[in-house]
């Protein structure tokens, strides 16, 4: 038996940003007797049942689910397994301090933020939509209060110029598997003390509603490019013309007026790809055909 081998870790999450933590630790040895996902859920106008990107998984690598409603119900589930730690990522609930309580070295959380810094439910979209040059991914042993526990270790990540919310999400989710399973040994054999983090820093973020998408023409081309980076593809962003809605999938913020660019509020916004409600993809270009940019200035 390996020294991996000789632990058991539940591990809680839902969207992809968890999934390849999860390899990582199948991979290096470690047990995972139980994976808990949320339930699955319908989802686009067709209400098809959708399985989250975790159970998808989960599913081909054969390992035991379960999906509650409320993950406080889990808490006999788990006592019966007497895990050693429990990982979280990306999950959507808070876990109450009789489960955290439950292994004996407690519960990790994964967040893909320089914590204290953009705690809370969409902080790469912030990260973005802020224009931060950086971001990075924070292990942090979990209490009850969101994103709030002592930090086991931090990993930075540049922001690419052109990274949307896919990408960068993407990015975090392959440091933090790295990241973890070099961290874990560390942790488990007691040579790292969880540091408290800062509160004077704590920046919390929001949950997403599609109207958050809609573009402000009176701010800057590259705010709202950042928007259209940060908000792709969930709530997107959006504007509207003769009272439907048309998605700006991808945009270019340029200084000087250029044939089909947009006026902003600071400089012009070249369309790149735009979505008409109702219609598919098409290009800048293509939509400006039938549209003169002048329709979408505010």
């Amino acid at each position: 038996m390996t020294e991996e081998n000789k632990y058991k870790i539940i591990f809680i999450g839902a969207e992809q940003f968890a999934v390849p933590t999860l390899g990582k630790l199948i991979d290096r040895g470690y047990q995972t007797p139980l994976i808990i996902t949320q339930p699955d859920r319908p989802a686009s106008r067709k209400k098809k049942i959708v399985f989250s990107p975790l159970k998808q998984f989960a599913l081909k690598q054969g390992l035991k689910i379960s999906q509650p409603e409320k993950i406080a119900v889990a808490a006999d589930e788990i006592k019966k397994i007497n895990p050693d730690l429990i990982i979280v990522a990306s999950y959507g609930q808070l876990i109450p301090q009789k489960i955290i309580e439950l292994p004996r070295f407690k519960a990790i959380n994964i967040h893909p933020s320089l914590l204290p810094k953009y705690r809370g439910p969409s902080p790469i979209q912030t990260a973005i939509l802020n224009g931060d040059k950086k971001t990075g991914d924070t292990l942090m042993l979990m209490d009850e209060k969101l994103d709030h526990g002592p930090i086991i270790g931090q990993k930075e990540i540049l922001i690419g110029q052109d990274d949307d919310y896919p990408a960068l999400e993407k990015k975090l989710a392959r440091l933090s598997a790295d990241f973890a399973v070099k961290t874990l040994p560390a942790y488990l054999d007691g040579k790292i003390k969880p540091k408290p983090q800062d509160e004077s820093g704590a920046a919390y973020t929001e949950i997403l509603t599609r109207q958050d998408g809609k573009i402000d023409w009176s701010e800057s081309a590259e705010k709202i490019r950042r928007k259209i980076r940060a908000f792709r593809p969930w709530p997107g962003a959006w504007t509207e013309l003769n009272g439907r809605r048309v998605k700006i999938i991808k945009a270019e913020a340029v200084k000087n007026r250029q044939p089909g660019a947009v006026k902003t509020g600071g400089g012009f916004l070249v369309l790149k790809e735009v979505q008409p409600a109702g219609k598919k993809i098409m290009s800048g270009e293509e939509f400006l055909r039938g549209y003169p940019a002048a329709a979408l200035d505010r």
